[in-house]
């Protein structure tokens, strides 16, 4: 009796996570206010992707409250972006919180891949 052969699957690429969380600002801050924070931002995703790591923060201005979404390949909220951004918020008049990192399957049409 011959041998069945095993039925291969294909290679599934596994996905790896990203992390996004936001910075809510309370009260929100006109765009004036967050100059130095939107330089900041351009800055570390400049740098980013340059090969250290993934890490891009967007500024949304909105009338009850001001985010700040950042998207990473890590949830490490204690990195020098981080450090850098809350010195920034923390020369607003205004009370910032971070919420939790949220992890999110990466898109496999991702660049960079």
């Amino acid at each position: 009796m011959p041998a069945k052969k095993k039925r291969t699957e294909p290679a599934v690429k596994e996905r790896k996570p990203v992390w996004a969380y936001v910075y809510q600002i309370h009260p929100p801050q006109p765009e004036s206010a967050l100059a130095s924070v939107r330089m900041l931002l351009d800055r570390e995703h400049a740098v980013s992707t340059d090969g250290a790591g993934s890490w891009e923060g967007r500024l949304v201005v909105e009338e009850l409250v001001t985010h700040i979404l950042v998207v990473s390949d890590n949830p490490d909220q204690t990195r020098e972006t981080n450090r850098e951004l809350e010195a920034e918020l923390a020369k607003l008049t205004a009370a910032f919180k971070i919420t939790a990192p949220l992890a999110i399957a990466e898109d496999e049409s991702t660049p960079g891949d």
